[in-house]
């Protein structure tokens, strides 16, 4: 088995790979001497995170756009594990038409994630970003009057996916006392999360019923995977059907809302505030008018970002391994046997 794999992943994961592999024979090849050497004869290959570095799925690095070319050209390839929780990269949808198989590290940095969408929430319901404005103009505003926060517990919060990042995040917000929905593809016939003692399941809904919750919905909270069913989910006609003074949080895929639609409700008071860390197109555009919105935090794509992940994600990409050498182990000794 050639395995195909970053020259900091081999020197990190090499005796763990050994391990795995026992008595299987394997050879390891860095994406740094694949591109150098035109050797294209791999297996399985691991995506890290330092493949990818800063490049983002809209603009890639030389660098970036040359291992893309050598996992294209690799006829033999059939398993490629990623970093990342999504695999919507044209790279691996081109990949998986051609029959490999993608592995993807989903729940690795699910609770930084979770923690960084609950963050979000909380600035913009305490109103971080009209201070924080007030701070960098070293004006003293205190939240009195019109401009005193509600208080959270009692509020309503539609959580749009139910992935391993939503369910933490109803475990949160259910410790704060808010009412949570669901949305997600299809209801369950029982819930898989208890949120603990004395709080109340979320209310499960599907898609096309989405509609029907927006108007009592304080918070929407993205959390879904990028689909033909979620791609342009948030548009101007869904924004309007929110109550006013709501907020939205995106730690999913800038594609899932519509920007131009965002932007023109957070500007004209039909959305009052917004967390977003993922954009149509990243890096965003320094002229997009997002970064300088008073009630608009903005982050670059970072939510997941943590000093654990690289660790989290290596083990799911041995532990996936395994199941591949154990596969191939078999087939030896079927091999050998039906020589016998």
């Amino acid at each position: 088995m050639k395995i195909l794999l970053s020259h900091l992943a081999l020197d990190a994961l090499l005796p763990d790979i050994a391990k795995v592999m026992g008595s299987l024979p394997f050879e390891c090849v860095s994406f740094e001497h694949a591109v150098s050497s035109g050797r294209r004869d791999f297996d399985v290959a691991f995506v890290s995170r330092d493949v990818t570095g800063l490049s983002t799925k809209h603009e890639l690095a030389p660098s970036l756009q040359a291992c893309y070319k050598v996992l294209d050209e690799s006829p033999n390839l059939r398993w490629v594990h990623i970093h990342s929780a999504g695999a919507d990269r044209e790279i691996y949808v081109r990949l998986n038409a051609k029959g490999v198989e993608i592995a993807t590290s989903s729940g690795a940095n699910a609770e930084v994630v979770a923690q960084t969408a609950l963050a979000g929430l909380l600035a913009l319901s305490r109103k971080f970003p009209e201070l924080v404005h007030a701070m960098h103009a070293k004006k003293w505003a205190p939240l009195l009057g019109s401009q005193l926060p509600p208080d959270l517990k009692g509020q309503t919060a539609l959580l749009v996916g139910w992935g391993p990042i939503a369910q933490r995040v109803a475990q949160f917000l259910s410790v704060l006392g808010l009412r949570l929905k669901v949305v997600r593809q299809k209801l369950p016939a029982q819930h898989e999360v208890k949120l603990g003692a004395g709080s109340s399941q979320p209310e499960m809904l599907t898609f096309e019923t989405i509609d029907q919750a927006l108007p009592s919905t304080d918070w929407v909270i993205l959390m879904c995977p990028l689909t033909d069913t979620t791609r342009g989910l948030i548009n101007a006609q869904r924004l309007n059907l929110l109550p006013p003074g709501a907020g939205l949080v995106n730690v999913a895929r800038g594609e899932v809302v519509v920007e131009k639609d965002l932007i023109d409700a957070l500007q004209n008071g039909a959305l009052g505030s917004a967390y977003l860390d993922v954009f149509e197109h990243e890096p965003l555009a320094q002229t997009s008018p997002l970064w300088s919105l008073p009630n608009v935090i903005v982050t670059p794509h970072s939510a997941g970002f943590s000093a654990g992940n690289e660790a989290r994600v290596s083990q799911m990409f041995l532990d996936n391994l395994a199941k591949w050498a154990l596969e191939a182990k078999k087939a030896v000794l079927q091999s050998d046997a039906s020589r016998l």
